[in-house]
């Protein structure tokens, strides 16, 4: 057998970095070579040297996961980049394929979708479940892709955190805005969802699992 499979652990919680690479290390032709706790640690050790495939989470403080996995994709168009995260499918998925990923793993997936997904993504290929592969072909057939979908990926964070029950000044705090842009969001948000109220949001993001 040729060279391992070297791969980067991009996640905030070390217990869940750790949790993966027992995992992985059940495979022997696989070989973890690197962790980063957020974004600019993973730009760091990219810069100091080369990996096959990484593995990121969504959700890290500082820049989050499709911001980063945009990043990778542009500093290191070679390395493929598999997103592992506690959302749902439906809430990420197109959107970090979209951006470059090679995969979209939620954290419950068992050890041999995990291996296999990074084999897969190492050989160039990409990791799709038959779920997200059915949603994929609706999109490209033209046909309804879900509202949430047209949302930017900022416009989605303050959506479920609206859909969650956050007043609009905590949300501010939170994602570092002004309550003013805040509220443009929402207005935006509602216009694209062709909904007037915030109940009608948290009532969309409960059926669609977004929350």
């Amino acid at each position: 057998m040729g060279d391992k499979i070297t791969v980067l652990l991009v996640d905030d919680h070390a217990i869940a970095r750790n949790g993966v690479r027992l995992m992985l290390g059940t495979a022997t032709d696989i070989s973890v070579e690197g962790e980063a706790g957020n974004a600019v640690e993973a730009m760091a050790r990219v810069a100091e040297r080369s990996f096959d495939v990484a593995l990121v989470d969504i959700k890290m403080p500082g820049k989050n996961g499709l911001d980063l996995l945009k990043s990778l994709r542009s500093e290191c168009p070679r390395m493929a980049v598999l997103v592992l995260s506690t959302y749902s499918e439906e809430i990420y998925a197109v959107r970090a394929l979209k951006l470059g990923a090679s995969g979209y793993l939620t954290k419950d997936a068992p050890t041999p979708t995990l291996i296999e997904a990074v084999r897969k993504a190492a050989a160039g290929g990409k990791h799709v479940s038959p779920a997200l592969l059915e949603k994929l072909a609706t999109l490209v057939g033209g046909g309804p892709s879900g509202d949430h979908e047209e949302l930017s990926n900022r416009e989605l964070e303050v959506f479920k955190l609206i859909a969650q029950g956050e007043p609009l000044v905590q949300i501010g705090e939170k994602l570092h805005l002004s309550p003013n842009t805040v509220t443009t969001y929402r207005s935006r948000i509602l216009e694209k969802m062709g909904m007037s109220s915030n109940a009608e949001l948290t009532r969309y993001a409960l059926e669609h699992g977004l929350i």
